[in-house]
């Protein structure tokens, strides 16, 4: 899968550390900054992913910043987006399942890596069930 990521300077070290993660995997990784600890704007970051992959550079999609909260609203404002923030791989696995997500936002200042890891595996590992769901994702796609 070709996965996007973006990171403000609080997420760098995570998104870093998730991008060797998945590439050994086997995804192939593409990175759309920040690229240093240097003071930046997170909301440049998410808006790049999130147009990379409504554009189809990449399938899904990884933001990371202090807290996962300001990428991922960020990321929401480009329509056909579904961006959650999830701290735990249980949320990951359901955003999938029942919301569509196509990004995963964490806060890299709350997230430690091994469980920024598990809750990867499960966001990437979990299938959209549709059904149920289906109406409930065209409402969210409504204005």
């Amino acid at each position: 899968m070709k996965i996007g990521f973006g990171a403000d300077h609080a997420g760098f070290a995570l998104k870093e550390e998730l991008k060797k993660y998945l590439e050994e995997k086997g995804h192939e990784c593409i990175d759309y900054g920040t690229y240093s600890e240097q003071r930046v704007d997170y909301p440049d970051y998410g808006k790049k992913v999130a147009h990379a992959l409504v554009e189809g550079e990449v399938e899904k999609g990884v933001l990371v910043c202090g807290s996962g909260i300001g990428i991922s609203i960020s990321a929401n404002k480009v329509k056909g987006i579904r961006c959650c923030v999830c701290s735990e791989p249980y949320s990951a696995r359901m955003s999938v399942r029942h919301n569509n997500a196509n990004i995963i936002a964490m806060g890299g200042r709350i997230v430690g890596t091994d469980l920024a890891k598990m809750i990867v595996d499960e966001f990437f590992n979990s299938q959209f069930e549709g059904g149920r769901h289906e109406a409930r994702v065209k409402k969210i796609e409504e204005e």
